[in-house]
Order: C-alpha cells, then structure tokens, then sequence
C-alpha cells in the first residue's frame, strides 16, 4: 500500500501546478504526509500559522486534489509536525498523528490537565471512563458547566486514552452530528450515518445542547444512544447546562443523560488559576515573572480560555516589543489588544451594550427584547448576546435574562453563530469592532 507520505508527495507536484509559486513556497513547502487510513489524510505543517491558512483557504482545493489521485472521497485534517514540537520520539509521534486522524488535539491530555477544587471530581470521573472497556463505570459520563472551563479538553482526553486501548472513538460536536445527518438525508446516505456513529467503542458528543430542537436530529441520536447502551459501549456527552435545565430536549432523551453519572466543573479558584499560567508559560516555553502570572491570575477569574488568550496576548506583545514581559507591560498589553482590563465591567453592563447594539443595527432595545424574528432584529440580538459574552462577567443565564428571558441554550447558540458570521462577515466584523471600541471609551 503507498504510504501516506507518497501520496502526499505526488499530490504536492499537483498542487505546485495549481497555485502561484509564491503561495506554494509559503504555505506548501515543508507540509508532509502524516496518515491515511482510507478516509482521512492527516497532513503535518510547520507552524500554527500555515495550518490556519491552509485550512481556511486551502482545504477545498486539497481535499480535490487527494480524490483526483486517491479516485474516491476524503476528507483532511492538518496538525502541526512533530518535528516542530520536537516530540522525536517514534512512539510518540505515532500517538499523536493516531489522535490528530480522530479529530484529537494532542495538547489536551490527562498529563496537561491542571486539577483544583472545581474540576476534581470531573477530572476524576474522565479518567475512570478512560480506563479499559471492563472497568468502565459511568455510562454515560456527562460533564456540564460554562464555556472555558475543560470539558472538551476532558472529553479529547477521555478519546485519546480510549485509543491508547485500542479502543474506537468517535469524536464529534453536536453541531456537526446535525450537520452530517443533514448532509446524509439530503444525499440519501442515512444507512451510511448510522453505520458510522452505532459501530463505535466510545461515541463522545461536545456541546449536545445544539440538537436540543432539532427533532430528526433528536430522534437519530436519540437510537444511536440507545444502540450503544445497550451494547455495552461507552458515551460521553458535555453541555452547557445540566439536563434537567434542557427543555428543548425530548424528557425520554433527558432521562438517559442521567442514566450514569452528571457532574459539573465550577469557575477555578485563584491558586488553580496561577497553576493553569505556570502550565500554559511552561508549554509555551516563555519565562513569565510570579507576579505577572500572579496580577493575572488575580484579574482574569471568568475562565481557562480567557487566561489562556491574556498569557498569549502578552507573549506575543513582548515578543513585538523584543522586550522583557513585567506587570507593566502584561497590563499594557491586555489593554491595548483588547484584554480584560481595557473593559471594567462597570462600564460594559448589559444594558449598556444592548443599547449600542441598537443603535449600531437601527433597531430598538424594546425590539431586541422582544419576540420579532426578522432578519435585522434577530441578527443584533445575536450580536447583542456575542458582545455581552464577550465583554462582561455574566453567565449565559444572566445574559438570557437580559435578553429578555431567553434560555442558556439559546445564548449559547446564538453566540455560536455570531463568532461564525463574524469571521465571514466584513461588515459584522466592522460593527463589532466599533461597538467595542465605544465600550473600551466610555469614562470609569
């Protein structure tokens, strides 16, 4: 059989022929070919920066150019090589393109998961599930909490063990299991998407909140999750919210969630917040002074993602600067590219955000609180649900109070879909940009 990086290399003098030599040069030379296995191609880039590209700009062409040569369909996923992360060893990098062709992100591992107070029980409940196919305990698993906080880096890393096992893992968010399930009745390959999802070991479903309201989509999982209890086969689901605050879910479909084991992860208390800095500075290979690590573990309290974000933000602007990174620069820098401290939340409250929203899309505040669905309405109070998020302290509950007693579910969706629009959207990046900046000028 040809191997991965012979395909890879015969596609390349394809692809040589169809983009200009300039682009070739920069984001085509030094990719190889990682895995194969008959449906996924995993390509290995040389930094972040070239698999975003190549992703967002590049994916369509490549993925025609593999089934021009491979003569049938398959789709492409792209990681950054081992050779950049220097993980030489064989072993290892065996492991990591198995779990990039799973749709697994190496870096969220048991190993690099930071425990404290909040997510202990969570944490321990995952490895327990990640176990061997026998000790399995908690089925399903199912982890809740807010945005940010580790459930997907639980549940990759539940998947990854479970391929350590030898086990087979499907991967997947809840929105792509609707968007596949579409896919497949409008193509007339439901036997197909079956097939795929009840042949598992371990189906694992991130963000099942988005199916809740959707009925055929409900319903197919509804069978799938039934198929695979009964058979013994493990589940993981996480959500933004327990089952029980789910009501656009079937109560027959709620019910099994509580079948094995609910838990949640609660906001990190200061010292876990410092332990998750020291973490993330060590991985990024930066030297960060305590106190800045500390002033930040200090300021940033809403979640992982948010620390994360800041600590890059810094990095990043010292490394602009080619400056040292102290506590005046990290506060600059949080500033100036939009951090936590650019927006107190004394000034970015909810009302007042709604009501720049209004004025951004020319609607009023009575009607982004109301029940209107048309186009214009509904689109500010997405925005308006994206900015809150964005800029304040408050939960997807607080938010959906504020807009006018809207569910968590629907906020989170709404804010979902805001992000996507947004990046594809000049001018709803424009407007954004312009409401935060007003936000960012308003006095103390």
């Amino acid at each position: 059989m040809i191997s991965a990086k012979e395909i890879w290399e015969t596609a390349l003098g394809e692809l040589q022929l169809q983009v200009s030599k300039p682009n070739y040069q920069t984001w085509f030379k030094g990719t190889e070919g990682l895995a194969y296995d008959g449906e996924q191609f995993l390509i290995g880039v040389p930094s972040d920066f070239v698999l975003a590209y190549l992703k967002e700009s590049q994916r369509s062409l490549i993925e025609k150019t593999l089934i021009n040569r491979l003569h049938h369909g398959v789709s492409v996923r792209f990681q950054v090589s081992w050779a950049q992360t220097g993980q030489n060893n064989p072993q290892n990098r065996f492991l990591q393109n198995k779990s990039a062709l799973y749709g697994f992100n190496p870096k969220y591992s048991f190993d690099n998961f930071v425990v404290g107070g909040g997510n202990r029980m969570a944490y321990a409940a995952a490895v327990s599930t990640a176990g061997p196919a026998t000790e399995q305990r908690y089925n399903p698993l199912f982890i809740y909490s807010a945005p940010g906080l580790g459930k997907t880096h639980l549940m990759q890393a539940i998947g990854q063990k479970a391929l350590e096992n030898n086990q087979r893992p499907v991967y997947v968010s809840g929105e792509q299991f609707t968007n596949e399930f579409v896919e497949a009745i409008r193509e007339r390959r439901t036997d197909e998407f079956r097939a795929k999802y009840r042949s598992v070991d371990m189906l694992m479903v991130d963000d099942i909140q988005f199916i809740g309201g959707k009925e055929a989509t409900e319903e197919s999982f509804f069978h799938t999750f039934n198929d695979l209890h009964n058979a013994g086969k493990q589940i993981v689901i996480t959500s933004d919210c327990p089952p029980r605050n789910m009501p656009l879910f079937q109560e027959r479909l709620r019910s099994r969630f509580e079948w094995g084991l609910t838990i949640d992860i609660q906001p990190p208390d200061f010292e876990t917040r410092l332990a998750i800095l020291q973490s993330k500075a060590e991985q990024a290979q930066a030297t960060i002074a305590v106190d800045v690590l500390d002033m930040m573990a200090q300021e940033m309290k809403k979640n992982i993602r948010e620390l994360e974000g800041g600590l890059n933000r810094i990095i990043a602007y010292a490394q602009l600067l080619q400056t040292q990174i102290t506590p005046e620069l990290a506060i600059k820098a949080l500033k100036d590219v939009g951090g936590v401290r650019a927006l107190p939340e004394t000034q970015g409250g909810c009302q007042g955000i709604i009501g720049l929203v209004a004025d951004s899309f020319g609607v009023s505040v009575e009607e982004i609180m109301g029940r209107s669905r048309t186009k214009e309405v509904a689109q500010a109070r997405q925005m308006a649900m994206y900015v809150m998020r964005q800029q304040s302290k408050c939960s997807l509950t607080d938010i959906g109070t504020a807009i006018g007693g809207r569910n968590a579910s629907t906020v989170s969706h709404a804010c979902e879909k805001m992000s996507q629009d947004i990046g594809n959207s000049f001018m709803l990046r424009s407007k954004v940009e312009d409401i935060q900046k007003k936000l960012r000028a308003k006095p103390s």
